[in-house]
C-alpha cells in the first residue's frame, strides 16, 4: 500500500512530526509514505496553515532523517498553483523534493480571491472558474497529481449539469496531460454536506469519479491524513470507488525507485 499525501504539524492544522507517520506508516503495512505538507510561500500568503520559508531546510532535514529500512519516505510538498508562485516552485522547490503535488483550496475570480473553504455555496460561475483553476494546474506539468480534484463539492451541494460538465473538463485534462487525479481520504472523514439525497461526504463525490472512469483519467489514492492515526485511513474505501467505476490506477513511483537525497 502507498500513501502520498500526509501533514504534520508544521502546518499549522494538524497533529504529529514525520518519525510519528513514519511509526505509523509501518504499523499499517504503507510501503511508500509520502510526507507533503502545505509549501510555504515566499510572500507570506496563508501563513496560518503552512510553514514559515525558514522551516523548510528542517522539514527536508526531518523527511530525510526518518528514512529507514522496510519503507520508502518521499519528500513532498502541497502547492497552490498560481502562476505568480510557479517560478519559486520550479525553481526553488523542484531541486529540493521528490514531487509536487497540485492542491488548489483557492482560485480568482474577477480579479479576488476566493477559497472552497470561506463557507460561501458556489454558483455556476464561480465553480467553473475554479475548475478552470485545476486545469491550468493539471496543464503546468509541476505536479506528480492534483489533489481531491472534486473538492469542489464542500461549496457546490448539488450535481447538476454544470457538475457534469466541469467535472468532464477536469478528467479529459487529467487524461490528456496524464496527470492523475486523487481520490482523496480527507473528505470521508469531514462533516458531511447536504444533498438532494441526504448528506453527503464534502468528497470524494462519486458522480465525478464516475465520468473519471468513463474518460479514462489516470487516479491516485491517498489518505491525506492530518493525524499519524490516519495514515491509511480511506484508503481501502478509495479502491473500493476506483473499482466500481473501473479507474485506472497510475503507480508515479515505485519501492523499487531510490528516493533523492533530501538537500
Amino acid at each position: 500500500m502507498e500513501n502520498y499525501h500526509t501533514h504534520t504539524a508544521r502546518c499549522k492544522h494538524a497533529v504529529g512530526s514525520v518519525h510519528d507517520y513514519v511509526n505509523a506508516a509501518i504499523n499499517a503495512g504503507i510501503g511508500i509514505l509520502g510526507i507533503s505538507d502545505h509549501t510555504p510561500l515566499p510572500d507570506g500568503r496563508w501563513q496560518d496553515v503552512r510553514m514559515h520559508m525558514n522551516e523548510l531546510a528542517d522539514y527536508c532535514a526531518e523527511i530525510h532523517a526518518a528514512r529507514r529500512d522496510g519503507i520508502t519516505v518521499l519528500t513532498a510538498l502541497e502547492c497552490e498553483d498560481f502562476p505568480g508562485y510557479r517560478g519559486f516552485y520550479r525553481d526553488v522547490l523542484v531541486p529540493r523534493v521528490d514531487y509536487l503535488i497540485g492542491g488548489n483550496h483557492y482560485f480568482r475570480m474577477n480579479g479576488a480571491m476566493r477559497g472552497i473553504y470561506d463557507d460561501n455555496i458556489l454558483g455556476a460561475a464561480e465553480l467553473s472558474a475554479y475548475a478552470q483553476h485545476v486545469i491550468a494546474a493539471i496543464g503546468s506539468g509541476l505536479y506528480a497529481f492534483i489533489a481531491h480534484p472534486d473538492l469542489f463539492g464542500y461549496a457546490y451541494h448539488r450535481w447538476d449539469a454544470e457538475t457534469q460538465a466541469v467535472s468532464r473538463d477536469i478528467c479529459s485534462a487529467a487524461k490528456s496531460f496524464g496527470v492523475p487525479l486523487e481520490i482523496n481520504g480527507y473528505g470521508m472523514r469531514k462533516r458531511p454536506v447536504p444533498s438532494a439525497d441526504g448528506e453527503r461526504a464534502p468528497y470524494p463525490w462519486e458522480p465525478f469519479w464516475e465520468i473519471a472512469g468513463s474518460i479514462g483519467a489516470p487516479v491516485v489514492i491517498n489518505s491525506d491524513a492530518h493525524r499519524p492515526e490516519d495514515v491509511a485511513a480511506g484508503i481501502p474505501e478509495g479502491y473500493a470507488i476506483a473499482e466500481r467505476y473501473g479507474l485506472r490506477m497510475h503507480a508515479f513511483y515505485t519501492a523499487n525507485d531510490a528516493p533523492r537525497t533530501t538537500r
